[in-house]
């Protein structure tokens, strides 16, 4: 029978497990917006950590702000102004004891916000300096009004910001957090990674770091905590890096032991579609779509990754794959991450497989009523080619004979969700083949830890006859001459993209960025067409936009990165990119590759705003000096960038809550050695530090 000691250990351990509910004050509304965060254990809880921090600890003059930066400003309001000229919006003036003036401009606002900001009132403000049109603004900024005779106060530590979801706030998830860390257990009980591995790397407690990240001190590396470089943060890098790269391993030795369908058909099809293309393959598609081929011939599910610079051609290597598939009788499948994505595709494919007798199906969460039911009914009956979003993940969606998935931009799924797709066509023993396509090249050290579970094929050629884009850098002080630029372009007949950018993933800050940018166009470009895309927009809004401007209806499309893939253009030829300078490298290559499509030549303008800090000078460099997507790659790895080059933070993946592969590269040595001794020696504790990092993720990691 277990000591007492033994059975008091497991208890606290199991004290993670316990499900939230079990905390003071999370009843189930509560738990279910926690859900959607993934958090369903109170250990979910001590590892959800904060995205960012903010600065809260002193108030900085008006006459002292940088703009770009984040700061807390205490003034009197000197004047309110609300006007509606494009859309209703609210400027308030403040005004200070250094004698200078911010303006804080509100774009959704209701009365008793506005009646809040009477001349007079003391306001105590926090949020991102931008330039305006009179001086420094604040758009949308955190406030408090200062009650007469109280004095504004500082906080006296780092304020954490963690990921959040709609109708939770960062107040009441700070405070959950905080109840959840009182059952922190003691590092005896926490640590996962068996002493003898640990006193190898000297790695720090474990409690330590977790309670120091939640709640840093006064005194603590501000610097280093704000770049992701402090010790305690790297200690829970180093584990969650571990994490990922055992699930991805143990991930990779299950599929191998399915076995798969042979997909070697009579090259009938292919040939056709060969003979068909007003272009010669290069070296490096045929390369590529040899070892694919190869693969599909096989009884053992093919697992590979294509990596291909924007414009590479993988989309034709991934048809030949479709076409391998349907010559052997089986189904194949396309996903990708967005409908723009999946439409173009299916454009694509319908342009090259119609003359071959084949219609691709088209399946996205738009196609409603009897359009949705005639495309379940042809996957159901076996049709040979599918394309679509994640709603062919959805339970009604039952294919016959699913022989090959395809996944488009990989780094916006996760793994989880690519086998949700693959088992749409499990057959007992047998599943799927899988090739997974990327436009984001990854330096080969990163590959390896971040895709452990498939092999890499790269596409390092691009075909002739590409149009050069000629990037420039220009300072966000000349914005005038750069929209003037643009209003010679569309004059011409050309189209232009406007990409409002935010370090931040929130798609509700991105899309008042894009609405500021859009009123102030709209306001300097009369009489020229403007569209407006942003991630808050419903679906058909999107699309009648974006249609509008792929027709030439609309000459300038301000957007978000929502435009990062998947649109096509030719008759685009000059692209603005607002704040460059936040943007990773890997970022800022996609973007500059929705242009250059067409004949006409074609620029790429970063626009930056000033001071550049070396990095970010760095960075604007490597993108005028080159276009080649597997060198910016490592010009990224190299400067520590902000970890662009595997889109970590999307939703829905096995998503990286402190690790930045960029940054943390130097632990991938000891993360892979370290790694392959706990998979050898230590497979329960390999197992339990999934359940923890991975949460709800963590069943797919033994699928």
């Amino acid at each position: 029978m277990p000591s007492r000691a033994a059975r008091s250990t497991v208890a606290l351990a199991d004290s993670g497990l316990a499900p939230l509910t079990t905390l003071p004050g999370v009843g189930p509304a509560l738990a279910g917006a926690l859900g959607r965060l993934g958090l369903a254990r109170v250990q979910d809880l001590w590892f959800h950590l904060p995205l960012r921090y903010e600065d809260r600890t002193r108030i900085t003059p008006i006459r002292e702000l940088r703009i770009g930066e984040s700061a807390q400003v205490e003034g009197v309001v000197e004047a309110v102004e609300r006007g509606f000229r494009y859309r209703p919006q609210l400027r308030v003036a403040l005004v200070d004891a250094s004698q200078a003036t911010l303006t804080l401009r509100f774009f959704h606002f209701n009365r008793a916000q506005a009646e809040q900001f009477a001349p007079g009132a003391r306001i105590l403000c926090y949020g991102e300096v931008r330039y305006g049109a009179h001086g420094p603004e604040i758009v949308h900024p955190e406030y408090r009004r200062i009650a007469a005779g109280m004095v504004a106060t500082a906080e006296q530590a780092l304020t954490p910001v963690y990921p959040s979801t709609e109708g939770l706030g960062q107040k009441r998830l700070a405070g959950v957090i905080a109840r959840a860390l009182e059952r922190l257990p003691a590092d005896d009980v926490l640590e996962l990674i068996p002493a003898e591995l640990r006193a190898r790397l000297g790695l720090d407690s474990l409690r330590a770091s977790l309670l120091l990240l939640h709640h840093p001190p006064p005194d603590a590396d501000v610097a280093a905590l704000l770049g992701g470089r402090h010790p305690a943060q790297q200690r829970l890098a180093f584990e969650e890096l571990l994490t990922h790269h055992l699930s991805l391993k143990r991930l990779r030795a299950q599929v191998r032991r399915h076995g798969a369908p042979p997909l070697a058909g009579d090259g009938r099809l292919r040939r056709a579609l060969r003979a068909n293309l007003p272009y010669a393959l290069t070296r490096a598609q045929e390369r590529v779509g040899a070892e694919i081929e190869r693969d599909l011939a096989r009884a053992k599910p093919m697992l590979r990754l294509v990596q291909g610079d924007v414009g590479s051609g993988k989309t034709v290597v991934a048809a030949l794959a479709a076409l391998a598939a349907a010559e052997a009788g089986a189904q194949a499948a396309l996903v990708a991450p967005t409908e723009l994505l999946a439409e173009q595709h299916c454009n694509t494919f319908r342009a090259w497989l119609q003359p071959l007798g084949i219609e691709p199906v088209w399946l996205a969460g738009k196609v409603t009523g009897r359009a949705r039911s005639a495309a379940l009914a042809a996957v159901a009956e076996g049709a040979p080619l599918v394309i679509g979003t994640h709603a062919l993940l959805q339970e009604g969606v039952a294919f016959r004979n699913l022989g090959l998935a395809i996944i488009d931009e990989q780094h916006r799924f996760g793994v989880h969700q690519r086998l949700a797709l693959r088992d749409k066509g499990r057959d007992g023993d047998r599943v799927p083949h899988q090739l997974v396509l990327t436009a984001t090249p990854i330096p080969r050290t990163l590959a390896m830890t971040a895709y452990a579970d498939l092999d890499v094929s790269v596409i390092d050629e691009l075909p002739p006859g590409r149009t050069p884009v000629q990037t420039v850098a220009i300072s966000s002080s000349r914005r005038g001459e750069v929209i003037e630029r643009i209003r010679a372009a569309c004059a011409e007949g050309r189209q232009a993209y406007w990409v409002c950018t935010l370090i931040e993933e929130s798609e509700q800050l991105e899309a008042q960025a894009a609405e500021v940018a859009f009123a102030e166009l709209t306001a300097a470009l009369p009489g020229l067409r403007i569209g407006l895309v942003h991630g808050r927009l419903k679906p058909k809004e999107k699309q009648a936009t974006m249609d509008a401007f792929k027709r030439g209806d609309t000459r300038l499309l301000v957007a978000t990165t929502v435009i990062e893939v998947g649109v096509d253009v030719p008759n685009a030829s000059l692209m603005v990119i607002e704040n460059a300078e936040r943007l990773g490298l890997a970022q800022l290559h996609q973007l500059r590759g929705r242009v250059g499509r067409g004949s006409a030549s074609s620029s790429c303008v970063l626009l930056y705003r000033t001071p550049l800090s070396s990095t970010a000078r760095a960075r604007l460099e490597a993108m005028r000096e080159t276009a080649d997507g597997f060198r910016i790659a490592e010009k990224d790895l190299e400067l520590r960038g902000p970890g662009e080059l595997l889109g970590t933070r999307q939703t829905g993946q096995l998503m990286f809550r402190v690790a930045d592969l960029a940054r943390d590269a130097h632990l991938l040595p000891q993360v892979q050695r370290i790694g392959e001794a706990m998979l050898r020696d230590h497979a329960p504790a390999a197992e339990r530090l999934v359940a923890r990092w991975i949460g709800g993720a963590a069943r797919y990691a033994g699928a």
